[in-house]
């Protein structure tokens, strides 16, 4: 009996097996475990920085053609060059040296000298007889070994004129020319590129606070260039940017100029004869300088707009000739200056033939020249801004509307027009005919282009 109940108990226990067995297996398909994620994908590598790999190749240039490159050298010590990483060769102090190059080969300057110029007339000067294409480190040639991490220059114009008048010197496509220095010196920078026209490109400048003349006509006359640098600088110094674009006639955009206070002659004909120019950058500096804007856009015959100028004090010439000869100016901007100085405003329109309208003058006290010939020969003006001012000083309305032919409106309210040269020959040139109202009582000279013009009508008021 208990053999039966055994083999019946083996034969249930195969059957519920098999039972549960098939109840797994039920499906089309077994379930089997989930396939692992794929592996992220390793990051790409990096681009090369062009500026972190010539931070650490000393200044080099490469022959786009066979010639000579002459290196005449101001410097009080040697001067190194390897070609083709070669054997290290000397250039003597104060001498000059010629190395002969074939296309594609490569000089490398090195030296410990921390000036290469001694005066606006004696500076060390790289010329060459065929093209050729600048890069690397600038530093290399103040600290050899360690141009890398150089950033400090302490004599004053370390690299004035350096390829001055080179029209030989190109940029290349894809190594910068690098001047990493934050700490700059008076001049040190001064006319390094002037004339240089094959320059397409600009070195990246990162100081922030300027030297006297340290950028003085770095780019003077390099009318290859079409952008420029970013200028970060807030701390300004005297002449700080003094004719650095000056005559770039291709440029075609401003850097941004974010400084709110100004140094005598900071931006002194900064973009003079930047043709190519169509706007200005922001201005919104209102503490100024004496000559801080004189010249600035002077001769940018495309420029169509005017800056935003929100200063109220003036300073002496501080916009003298800004926009003179900006022949495509069409609108000028707000003037709120209440404190006038002397010749502030001198020529600042003069030339601009199609300006239609002219700004409100609220200043009600003026200074010796304040608006001399301040729109000389706009020929499309039709008429002056209020005058409201009744003392006048020393010259301040001379030759202020001279030439402008069209000009057939004018409201002088000066009741003392005693003061020498103060409307001298200022309304000259202008329409045959107007319309001249004056405060009644002011002894006007007439048919007088330094008083009311023939055949003028005059109301008073």
């Amino acid at each position: 009996m208990k053999k039966k109940f055994y083999l019946f108990s083996l034969l249930a226990g195969l059957m519920f097996g098999m039972i549960g067995f098939s109840s797994c297996c039920s499906t089309d398909e077994a379930i089997l475990p989930p396939e692992p994620a794929p592996a992220p994908a390793p990051d790409p590598e990096p681009e090369p920085d062009p500026y972190a790999e010539m931070l650490k190749t000393p200044l080099t240039l490469e022959a786009a053609a066979d010639g000579t490159i002459t290196f005449d050298s101001k410097a009080s010590g040697i001067v190194t060059y390897k070609i083709n990483d070669g054997e290290a060769q000397t250039i003597a102090a104060n001498t000059s040296k010629d190395i002969t190059v074939t296309a594609g080969q490569t000089v490398a300057f090195f030296g410990d000298n921390a000036a290469y110029a001694t005066s606006t007339t004696n500076y060390s000067n790289i010329t060459s007889t065929a093209d050729f294409y600048v890069y690397g480190n600038i530093m290399s040639l103040v600290s050899s070994a360690d141009y890398a991490n150089a950033t400090t220059l302490t004599e004053p114009m370390a690299f004035m004129g350096l390829f001055r008048f080179n029209t030989c010197l190109k940029s290349h496509s894809s190594k910068p020319l690098v001047m990493p220095a934050t700490t700059l010196t008076e001049g040190c920078y001064y006319g390094i590129l002037w004339g240089c026209t094959g320059l397409t490109s600009v070195p990246v400048l990162p100081a922030t606070t300027m030297a006297k003349n340290c950028y003085y006509g770095m780019f003077y006359d390099c009318s290859g260039l079409t952008s420029a640098t970013a200028l970060p600088a807030m701390a300004l110094a005297e002449g700080c940017y003094r004719y650095m674009f000056n005559g770039c006639t291709s440029l075609a955009s401003a850097p941004v100029l974010p400084a709110t206070t100004m140094a005598e002659s900071c931006y002194r004909a900064m973009f003079n004869g930047c043709t190519s120019l169509t706007s200005a950058p922001a201005l919104p500096a209102d503490v100024l300088a004496n000559y801080c804007y004189l010249d600035m856009f002077k001769g940018c015959s495309s420029l169509t707009s005017a800056p935003v100028l929100p200063a109220t004090t003036m300073k002496d010439w501080c916009y003298q000739s800004m926009f003179r000869d900006c022949t495509s100016l069409t609108s000028a901007p707000a003037l709120p200056a209440m404190n006038l100085a002397q010749s502030c405003y001198y020529s600042m329109f003069y030339g601009c033939t199609n300006l239609t309208s002219a700004p409100a003058l609220p200043a009600t006290t003026l200074v010796s020249n304040c608006y001399n010939s301040m729109f000389y020969d706009c020929t499309s003006l039709t008429a002056a801004p209020n005058l409201l001012v009744p003392v006048l000083a020393p010259d301040c309305y001379s030759y202020m509307f001279y030439g402008c032919t069209n000009l057939n409106y004018v409201k002088c309210m000066a009741t003392d027009i005693s003061a020498s040269g103060c409307t001298s020959t200022w309304l000259a040139g202008v329409a045959a005919t107007g319309n001249f109202v004056q405060a009644a009582g002011t002894a006007w000279p007439t048919d007088n282009p330094s008083g009311i013009p023939t055949g003028w009508a005059v109301a008073s008021e």
